[in-house]
């Protein structure tokens, strides 16, 4: 990677830390949002974990947290802010279906949409709000699975999946029952977050419940089923862009 490059990339990192890190209410907004699924001494996966934002309310929590981050630029930072904490592992790999490796188009400016998902970046090309956003670079990084993280680590508690158009293909890579997880969705692609809930819905999941943007709080404040989370996402207007989707096992 050129100087150039190198600065871009770290630059973008130091803008996401400034967005993530820097809002103290939006902190206790998160903390009492996965407060409703986290207990002290749980395992928690955060995968996408980006600059870390959630682990920190995972931990203060009193969680454990496994921190799964395929980004390098990203997966330096995760160590440098969390790495002499015995209670968080940092795992430096995508998740998908399927163990491996895979190509990861990296957006340096904006590391929070990088993705290995071509479909992704074709849904965002020329979208609303998506306006000059660039996969510039590409990247191998190794892929695993939830079930062979579950095999080294334990079953969490809770997943948090954010991974910008792969969201169904991790949950592909699940077959161990979980009690509750969430996973992000955006409106250029609903189609992904569909097959995503009917993944749910394959694992026995059956409560669900959506924020919208960051706005760390449940829109409707009770679980609704499948079909009705599935409607309320056919029916959002584009404008909404993006949110997550958290679902529970009865």
């Amino acid at each position: 990677m050129s100087w150039r490059a190198y600065w871009r990339s770290w630059r973008g990192v130091l803008r996401s830390l400034g967005i993530y890190y820097g809002n103290r209410s939006q902190r206790a907004a998160m903390d009492r949002l996965y407060g409703q699924f986290v207990r002290a001494g749980d395992l928690v996966f955060d995968v996408g974990a980006h600059v870390g934002d959630r682990v920190g309310s995972f931990r203060r929590l009193g969680a454990r947290v496994v921190a799964v981050e395929p980004q390098p630029a990203l997966a330096r930072t995760l160590k440098l802010l969390y790495g002499r904490d015995s209670r968080i592992a940092i795992e430096p790999v995508a998740l998908g279906n399927a163990t491996g490796t895979i190509e990861l188009r990296l957006n340096i400016d904006n590391p929070t949409v990088s993705t290995a998902s071509d479909d992704f970046i074709a849904a965002a090309n020329g979208a609303p709000g998506w306006d000059g956003q660039a996969w510039t670079r590409r990247v191998e990084v190794p892929i695993t699975t939830l079930d062979a993280l579950i095999a080294r680590h334990g079953t969490p508690a809770f997943v948090k999946i954010d991974v910008e158009g792969f969201e169904a293909e991790v949950l592909a890579g699940l077959t161990h029952p979980v009690a509750a997880l969430s996973f992000e969705f955006t409106t250029i692609q609903r189609a992904v977050a569909l097959a995503a809930l009917d993944r749910c819905v394959a694992l026995g999941l059956t409560g669900f419940d959506a924020a919208l943007g960051e706005s760390q709080t449940l829109v409707h404040g009770a679980w609704q089923s499948a079909d009705a989370i599935r409607a309320w996402l056919t029916g959002l207007p584009d404008t909404a862009n993006s949110g997550d989707i958290y679902a529970v096992r009865p």
